[in-house]
């Protein structure tokens, strides 16, 4: 069964900076593609950033490059993305995601129930 608890969202100031958790199952962790989308009110998922069980990164969104670093932690089964220079626009629902086929996180068929980034000016 997947399985994925995020948290570490909150409120910063714009240029600030935040790391998010996702605690997965150990099948997960071991089997899956992970990544990170967001969903802000009224748009549509944008994929945030996805990382392979053998820490490729396959994909980042064009309007988070250069901004945002992340990791696996194999001893704690956690995907770690930690987002710099936060802007406003990047306010969103953050989810953590996984699927088998690693790919824009967007699209993939599980994820978890979120946390919210409010970034002020």
């Amino acid at each position: 069964q997947v399985q994925l608890v995020e948290s570490g969202g909150g409120s910063v100031q714009a240029g600030g900076s935040l790391t998010l958790s996702c605690v997965a199952s150990d099948y997960t962790y071991n089997k899956y593609c992970m990544g990170w989308f967001r969903r802000a009110p009224g748009k549509e998922r944008e994929g945030v950033v996805a990382v392979s069980t053998d820490g490729d990164i396959p994909y980042v969104g064009d309007s988070v490059k250069g901004r945002l670093a992340i990791g696996r932690d194999s001893a704690k089964n956690t995907l770690y993305l930690k987002m710099n220079s936060l802007k406003p626009e990047d306010t969103a629902m953050y989810y953590c995601a996984a699927d088998r086929i690693c790919r824009d996180p967007s699209d993939f068929g599980t994820w978890g129930q979120g946390t919210q980034v409010i970034v002020s000016s």
